[in-house]
């Protein structure tokens, strides 16, 4: 459906430490991966219900990274992004989770004592290899009880945050609320190795990692939005013509380090085509015209719009590798993915220096 799951390293290394689990408890390796089974299986529920809500709600996800806390959503487009964190949208999305582990788990527990009337759910261990049975209704309820701590990026503290911002604004909300869940998770962690409970240090660290995530992602949006793109276009960039021939470009190619290339038709843009576009096309049909094979699809920025911005349409747009700079119809610049980390870099060199600089 056009979102990219993707699972994060320490989800897998997670396994490793139910096989070691297992390993200190005398069990088998198998009981040891169907605890880790049993906890993909709850994000499952959990991202399965926020994914459905998320659809009802008419929002745009571009990827979903798992954490054995849950998922982190990356928008498509910056609606999606207001939309989520605003309004009623925000507490759909922040119940829908939690509710369904909740529910699940008491499915689970009437269906499992109502099979065994001797089976015993609040047992000790509640969660182990030893009783994979019982784990599998407590790590329900354990993951939807979780996001009810006011910690980010847990759904109480993404709830705790949006009440914060109103007041002081998004970004300082959001490092607030990561250093407040930063802090539980290694308050967690202390009390979970001073009880000797492998669960609360597990969650913890996994609260830890999220939180950082989280603060990285801030991070790296607040530099973004403060670059313009008059600071990190290219300047010095050749064009084609529609008329142009390919074996013409291909010539131009030669001489020019751009993977890709605005088309113009006196001054006005017209589509944009690709180094290796125009080299399949001599191959496979030989020699033809620009028009024929460039991309009418394209957006173009103005020299004030904000990085952030542009990145955005460019992960928004399937295959947009170049992003045409103008004032009024005629080219000033461009962006290409291929240089827009270079640029970055060199931008923040720049910055470093005239910092240097101005106190001196």
């Amino acid at each position: 459906m056009g979102v990219e799951i993707r699972i994060h390293t320490f989800f897998v290394m997670l396994a490793v430490v139910c096989l070691l689990f297992a390993n200190a408890v005398g069990v088998s390796a198998t009981a040891g991966l169907g605890l880790w089974f049993l906890i993909a299986g709850a994000v499952a529920v959990r991202e399965t219900a926020r994914l459905i809500t998320a659809a009802w709600l008419g929002l745009r996800l571009r990827t979903v990274l798992l954490l054995p806390i849950g998922g982190l959503f990356a928008y498509a487009n910056p609606e999606s992004q207001e939309i989520a964190n605003s309004g009623s949208a925000q507490y759909a999305l922040a119940l829908s989770g939690p509710i369904a582990n909740l529910a699940t788990a008491l499915v689970l527990a009437a269906t499992v004592t109502g099979a065994s009337g001797g089976f015993s759910l609040f047992a000790a261990p509640f969660v182990s290899p030893t009783a994979l049975i019982r784990s599998m209704v407590w790590l329900q309820a354990f993951l939807g009880a979780l996001h009810f701590l006011p910690a980010y990026p847990l759904d109480a503290g993404r709830l705790l945050r949006s009440g914060i911002a109103r007041t002081h604004g998004q970004t300082p909300a959001s490092r607030a609320l990561v250093g407040l869940g930063q802090l539980l998770a290694l308050g967690a962690i202390f009390v979970g190795f001073f009880l000797h409970d492998p669960i609360l240090p597990a969650a913890g660290f996994f609260i830890f990692i999220g939180a950082q995530l989280e603060d990285q992602g801030i991070f790296f949006q607040s530099v973004v939005d403060t670059v313009q793109m008059r600071e990190v276009m290219l300047t010095d960039f050749a064009t084609l013509s529609p008329s142009d021939t390919l074996a013409d470009a291909l010539v131009r190619c030669v001489h020019s380090l751009q993977e890709d290339f605005p088309v113009v038709r006196g001054s006005q843009l017209v589509g944009i085509v690709n180094r290796q576009r125009i080299v399949e096309t001599l191959r496979a049909d030989g020699n033809g015209y620009i028009q024929g094979v460039m991309s009418r699809s394209f957006q173009v920025a103005k020299p004030e719009d904000t990085l952030g911005a542009i990145i955005r349409r460019i992960t928004a747009g399937r295959g947009l590798t170049l992003i045409p700079v103008a004032e009024g119809e005629r080219i000033v610049g461009m962006v290409s993915v291929q240089n827009l980390m270079t640029s970055m870099s060199l931008l923040a060199e720049q910055r470093k220096i005239e910092r240097l600089e101005s106190g001196s």
